[in-house]
């Protein structure tokens, strides 16, 4: 199964590093809560990248808590296997929030998303109000989609190492 896990580049050199990210971990993916969400049964396409998306927001999250970070949203491509992956039914999760038990192998991921030089002003901004725009902040959700208006950069796993080598 294709799922979307939140980072920061931290983790990536973590993952580099050690080779693997150890279970359990948050991710996201095509769950029937992001399908009823969007109202979408057919494209899955479209369900995949709203599930990029909130891992997006998620990489906001995790910046947060990670002041060695660099200011820009990281979200690994992987693919695990279907029974390590369990949707979460809390009320208030995400749609598409999900947990695997299966470790993260830099063999399982496909690809690496991480947001471009341009967008580290407005995503060091976004980190400092992401838990008030999560609260209903309008102000705060205003900065976030600033932040979010950057496209992610796609680079294939092999190119992860040097793309935190130009960070």
């Amino acid at each position: 199964m294709r799922v979307y896990l939140p980072a920061t580049t931290t983790v990536l050199q973590r993952l580099l590093a050690e080779g693997r990210l150890e279970g359990p971990q948050t991710v996201f993916t095509v769950t029937p809560q992001l399908r009823d969400f969007y109202e979408l049964s057919e494209d899955s396409e479209e369900l995949e990248y709203a599930a990029l998306l909130a891992a997006a927001r998620a990489s906001l999250r995790l910046i947060d808590v990670d002041p060695g970070a660099a200011r820009r949203r990281v979200v690994l491509a992987a693919d695990v296997p279907d029974a390590s992956v369990t949707p979460m039914e809390d009320e208030g999760a995400d749609a598409g929030a999900a947990r695997t038990t299966a470790d993260v192998r830099l063999a399982d991921v496909a690809s690496a998303h991480l947001d471009v030089a341009e967008a580290e002003e407005d995503v060091r901004a976004a980190v400092a109000v992401v838990l008030e725009a999560d609260l209903g902040s309008e102000d705060a959700q205003f900065v976030v989609d600033q932040a979010e208006g950057h496209e992610l950069a796609w680079y294939a796993s092999q190119e992860i190492g040097p793309v935190l080598d130009l960070l």
